[in-house]
């Protein structure tokens, strides 16, 4: 130690004291005997020094163990273990947990002690706290006040100022009222509630008329403690008010009603006319509240027609909504928002081509692009039509163009149709969105019934003179075979490998460029399968899983077959 070190140098070296080392009886001893004895706690509470000396050659500090340590705990500011000296009390113990907090209950301190083999609680109150000696292990708990008011009202609703309010002795429901700045003009005074303690807790709801009790005085209720005093607002009484428009306004929705709003005051608030809207009719949908339940044409609501201005100047009809009005503002009747369309593949002038008129077929559409080129395969020709392919996807995400990414679209949706749905949890439901259509059929006789009225994004589409057929599905090899006029469907299926152990041949379709779809055929024990052209599809689909047959399905298949087979003999001998 340096030589102008004192005793809290030293101490602080050495650690502090242990666990069981006193705070308050260190010795210092010098020529052996005590020359000062240092209790820490006067510095920490008072911050004093006197009996912090500077420390000799050959001074001892002695730590001795602590005779008596409490606990306090609960509301109290410094919540430890203390150690307490002979001659000190609870009253100094709670001077050196630094008092009370705000919330404590001052009034009684629940002691535990220790006794010869047990423990036991006492109860101290504040007069005894400068008697009571503390013992080794006390533990004091001070509880927190309780959670009540002795003297409250409570006011809510529709007065000025609501809250908390002092009960003052004898004070009525007219002086919390005054006291809570009054009625808001929306209160409705006809009936208002208090809702009072009983002696044993439970509610009771007492009502008052406002207006009895300022013009009686002997009506007011004289209030008592914890009453709560409710004043409704004459919103409360009634369903939201508001007005609905729906239709040709660029803020369509639900608004708030006002008193002496009009039809075009709401189409203010709504944004305004959209571009196509007919501001010469206007319909207003109003509730019926007399309807005769006991007429079955009886009216269940009152439709008017309103001619506005398209301008929605001020002199424009002038017709006053009330509340839960449904508006409904139509479009224009020769108003058309431009339609497009689009070829793609082997025509003259390929890209996208506005409607000219409703019935504009798929003739027309080619003629316009120019006609088809050399290579054009008529027969493949097909026609896309946006039915919402895959269920719950915003149609304007489809990629018409990748023509490749339509293929593997197709294929999974082939691949579904056959697949194991008890194994999958997707529950995406896949459409053709293919028309069907013969393009040579229609460009031979344009006009007749297979030449389709176009709508807005149709895509029709002239592939190139193909000359391969793609087989897919349970078939060993799955690849593209060339086409030639001497194979057919059993062909290709060989050029693929031939079919897989788990193939259900009956199952097994075609899908040709335009996007029709023919399936296998079967007559009796014999499959009869469609006939394949360039540039179409094979799929060969997965057996599904089936569970083993009952034996009552066995019989009944057994009896269905021999009956088949007796029937086809005794035919035969005719």
């Amino acid at each position: 130690m340096p030589s102008l070190a004192t005793v809290f140098n030293a101490l602080y070296s050495a650690g502090g004291p242990s666990d069981n080392g006193s705070f308050r009886l260190i010795e210092i001893i010098r020529d052996n005997r005590i020359i000062r004895r240092l209790d820490i706690y006067d510095f920490l509470l008072k911050g004093d020094q006197k009996d912090n000396i500077r420390l000799q050659d050959q001074d001892i500090i002695r730590i001795p163990t602590y005779k008596v340590r409490v606990e306090m705990i609960g509301e109290i500011k410094r919540p430890a273990l203390y150690e307490v000296l002979p001659g000190e009390s609870l009253k100094d113990v709670i001077s050196f947990a630094g008092g009370f907090t705000d919330q404590a209950y001052p009034d009684l301190i629940k002691v535990t002690q220790i006794s010869n083999n047990q423990k036991r609680l006492t109860d101290v109150t504040a007069d005894d706290y400068k008697n009571y000696i503390p013992l080794r292990g006390d533990k004091y708990v001070v509880d927190r006040i309780l959670n009540r008011y002795e003297n409250r009202v409570l006011i809510s609703g529709a007065v000025f100022r609501p809250g908390q309010y002092e009960l003052s002795n004898g004070m009525t429901l007219s002086q919390l009222i005054k006291k809570a700045g009054g009625f808001k003009e929306d209160a409705f005074t006809g009936r208002g509630n208090i809702v009072r303690l009983k002696p044993d807790n439970t509610k009771e709801q007492l009502s008052f008329n406002w207006q009895d009790v300022s013009n009686n005085p002997s009506a007011d209720i004289v209030l008592k403690r914890e009453d709560s005093v409710i004043v409704a607002s004459i919103f409360d009484l009634h369903s939201k008010y508001k007005i609905t428009i729906k239709g040709e306004v660029r803020k369509p929705g639900e608004f708030m009603y006002a008193d002496s709003m009009s039809v075009a005051d709401l189409i203010i608030k709504a944004g305004g006319f959209t571009e196509g809207a007919s501001p010469r009719r206007v319909e207003v949908s109003r509730r019926v509240f007399n309807s005769d339940p006991k007429t079955k044409d009886s009216q269940v609501a009152q439709v008017f027609s309103v001619n506005l201005d398209p301008d929605l100047k001020s002199n424009s009809a002038n017709f006053v909504l009330r509340p839960f009005d449904n508006v409904s503002v139509y479009s224009l009747p020769g108003f058309e928002v431009q339609k497009t369309v689009k070829v793609e593949g082997e025509v003259i002038y390929p890209g996208y081509y506005t409607i000219k008129k409703k019935d504009e077929k798929i003739s027309d559409l080619i003629a316009r692009a120019g006609g088809l080129t050399a290579f054009a395969d008529v027969e493949g020709g097909s026609l896309k039509r946006d039915n919402a392919a895959i269920l719950g996807v915003d149609r304007t995400k489809a990629d018409t163009n990748a023509i490749n990414k339509e293929r593997v679209e197709k294929l999974k949706r082939l691949q579904l149709s056959y697949s194991d749905t008890s194994k999958t949890t997707d529950t995406t439901v896949y459409r053709n969105n293919y028309v069907g259509i013969d393009l040579n059929k229609i460009l031979k006789n344009p006009g007749k019934q297979e030449d389709l009225i176009l709508e807005n994004g149709d895509i029709l589409r002239v592939p190139k003179q193909e000359q391969t057929v793609r087989v897919n599905g349970e078939v060993l090899y799955p690849s593209v075979v060339v086409y030639s006029n001497d194979k057919n469907f059993k062909d290709y299926v060989l050029n693929a490998g031939g079919y897989s152990p788990n193939a259900l041949r009956s199952g097994a379709y075609v899908v040709y460029p335009n996007g029709t779809v023919i399936g296998t055929r079967k007559f009796l024990f014999f499959n009869n399968h469609p006939k394949v052209k360039p540039g179409s599809e094979i799929y060969v689909p997965k057996k599904p899983i089936r569970k083993g047959d009952s034996l009552q399905q066995v019989l009944a298949f057994t009896t269905g077959l021999v009956s088949l087979i007796v029937l086809f003999i005794t035919v035969k001998k005719l």
